[in-house]
């Protein structure tokens, strides 16, 4: 699968569950883990967890091998690996804390 459309279904998998204020960011030369990270906003532990799963499923029925997978027993911070994409899903309140669009983002600085 391109890398596009597995963004593309991955987007598809958050929007289909609510997923609040969903970023794509491209990391492209900033990471050598991943090309992209998908981040997005869930309203409960219990919203969290519910749209990484979906994410895993939509993925694994479109083929998809996930890399690996974390924090879907929590609900607070859960991380889905698809390899050229990596995908967050967070409550607001971890999301304001480790502001991954600031350090991933377009006006991300690297440091020397």
């Amino acid at each position: 699968m391109q890398t596009e459309q597995l963004i593309s279904l991955v987007q598809q998998a958050l929007d289909d569950l609510k997923a609040r204020d969903v970023v794509l960011l491209d990391v492209r030369g900033k990471s050598n883990v991943t090309d992209y990270m998908v981040i997005a906003s869930g309203s409960s532990s219990r919203h969290v967890k519910s749209m990484a799963e979906n994410v895993l499923k939509e993925v694994k029925e479109a083929g998809v091998v996930p890399i690996g997978y974390e924090g879907l027993d929590a609900g607070d911070w859960a991380l889905v690996d698809l390899g050229d994409v990596v995908v967050h899903v967070m409550q607001p309140q971890s999301r304001a804390l480790y502001d991954l669009e600031r350090l991933w983002g377009p006006d991300a600085v690297e440091e020397a």
